[in-house]
């Protein structure tokens, strides 16, 4: 039978142990003998105890390297949990960072306007709905009606539809149920900002007389009373006056990506105190 290789070293090992405790019991029975024989038997062992002591120390060597790899995995293993706490603590440092960041740019609308302000944080948008709507974290006791205009740093998002007392619906200027009466910036052109296709908006009633090309900002015109004058509402992507009706067809590109929102401001119908 063949004796596989990773074993014919400790099989080598044990018959060098047997012949060298056999030649040292053979010594210890002859200890009293001298001369000749006792000579012989010291010289026979000699070999014998060199190649066992080498051998112990290969495999005390073997194992003390087996115990060092251990050590280094286990700290191995140690410094990649340390790495992956610090890369979630970084990742958190940036989003905290990131949301300061977005609040601070909110905050600095509040001296905008002669009404005050109430910020409030996205706490739904449902992926399917009769209506484009989102859900804010603030509601009646916070001072919070329908009708009110909700905004971002970039411009105009809609307008509350409902309330409850900590929580309210907003109905997104792209819904076809909204309309925001607005003017082009340049031209001063007034028309009826409307949700289009739940992706975009058009401006319309606007006759074809009236000079508006791609790129124009798009605000509110403050007619109506529910949202100030001058807020953006966004910029004309495509006009296509055609060849019939009275009215030029105008395609405008939200100022706020609605997809990302994360905090919003509420503009209340409460004035600013006087100081």
């Amino acid at each position: 039978m063949l004796i596989p290789k990773k074993h014919q070293s400790w099989i080598s090992l044990i018959i060098l142990i047997i012949l060298s405790l056999g030649v040292f019991s053979y010594s210890v029975r002859r200890s009293t003998e001298t001369g000749f024989a006792r000579r012989v038997v010291l010289e026979a062992m000699a070999p014998l105890q060199s190649l066992i002591n080498d051998s112990v120390d290969s495999v005390a060597d073997l194992w003390n390297r087996y115990l060092l790899l251990i050590r280094l995995e286990e700290e191995n293993r140690s410094l990649r949990k340390e790495v992956a706490l610090l890369r979630d603590q970084v990742v958190q440092y940036r989003e905290g960072f990131a949301e300061a960041q977005r609040l601070k740019r909110l905050l600095a609308l509040d001296g905008q306007f002669s009404r005050k302000t109430v910020a409030a944080r996205v706490i739904d948008k449902p992926p399917v709905s009769v209506f484009n709507t989102i859900t804010i974290s603030k509601g009646s006791v916070h001072g919070l009606r329908a009708g009110l205009p909700v905004l971002t740093d970039q411009g105009v998002v809609g307008r509350i539809m409902e309330t409850a007392w900590h929580a309210s619906r907003v109905l997104l200027l792209v819904d076809g149920n909204s309309n925001i009466d607005a003017l082009i910036q340049g031209s001063r052109t007034q028309g009826i900002l409307q949700g289009f296709r739940s992706t975009g908006c058009r401006m319309k009633y606007v006759p074809k007389t009236e000079q508006v090309k791609a790129g124009d900002i798009v605000l509110s015109s403050g007619l109506g009373g529910t949202f100030p004058k001058g807020l953006i509402l966004g910029v004309v992507a495509k006009v296509d006056r055609g060849d019939g009706g009275l009215f030029q067809r105008i395609d405008v590109t939200p100022a706020v990506d609605l997809r990302d929102i994360e905090e919003v401001v509420v503009l209340s119908s409460e004035e600013r105190s006087q100081p």
